[in-house]
């Protein structure tokens, strides 16, 4: 079902952006563009991975983008949830699509000309893996001590589609090289945890699985956080 809410988000804002340019040719310095082929791609890496992205420019104030950030990046190595300390892997997996606005699109300063509003949406199916301990002891749970060695888990988003705002600043070197940087959030709620403890009575179990409830509910995977830089190329 998000699947199909992707789709038909994508399909309406391209509908949008085919009507716009359909209405008013895309001008790049003197020059028509063809309306079907993107005006600038671009490669870029940061907190939710790497990967690239292509952009279709409607008119001198909005531009449409599609991309896709991957990888095994961590832009965070350690979660501390209950007293227990883990080692967090991510491995990022997100598809997006959003409209760029260009308040001063038309502008003749370029750093003017160079900011921009990003929201739009993402397709979220990222995982975080978390490992922990107990090192010279047994691991404790809210203070409370437990006879774990370890626990792990993993921490994921399942096809979750979540809304974004970010702003960002593409400066072009010339008439066809830009470089672009860009912060934001996308807003994913609570995810989906599950956690396994080696060793432990049965009383330790219960104890852990409101501890799994903990990890879900903390505030620091509600909002996932967008810091990238990149190149761009303008067609």
């Amino acid at each position: 079902m998000k699947k199909l809410s992707l789709i038909a988000i994508a399909t309406t804002m391209t509908a949008f952006a085919g009507t716009a340019m359909a209405e008013e040719p895309v001008i790049n310095d003197g020059r028509v563009s063809n309306q079907l082929i993107p005006t600038s791609v671009r490669a870029e890496a940061g907190t939710t991975g790497y990967g690239g992205a292509v952009t279709w420019t409607v008119n001198p104030y909005v531009g449409v983008t599609l991309g896709y950030n991957g990888g095994d990046v961590s832009w965070s190595d350690d979660l501390s949830v209950d007293g227990v300390k883990y080692d967090m892997d991510m491995k990022n997996n997100l598809t997006y699509l959003n409209a760029e606005v260009r308040p001063w699109g038309t502008s003749s300063n370029m750093w003017a000309n160079s900011l921009y509003m990003a929201a739009g949406v993402g397709y979220v199916d990222s995982e975080y893996t978390l490992k922990s301990k107990a090192g010279s002891g047994n691991i404790e749970i809210d203070g409370t001590p437990t006879s774990f060695e370890s626990v792990t888990g993993k921490v994921s988003y399942n096809n979750d589609i979540a809304p974004y705002l970010g702003l960002g600043f593409a400066p072009k070197i010339n008439d066809k090289i830009g470089v672009f940087g860009e912060v934001g959030a996308y807003y994913t709620g609570n995810p989906q945890a599950k956690l396994t403890g080696v060793g432990g009575t049965a009383a330790d179990q219960a104890l852990l699985a409101e501890h799994e409830r903990n990890v879900e509910n903390d505030d620091k995977y509600e909002w996932m956080p967008v810091a990238k830089l990149g190149v761009s190329y303008h067609f």
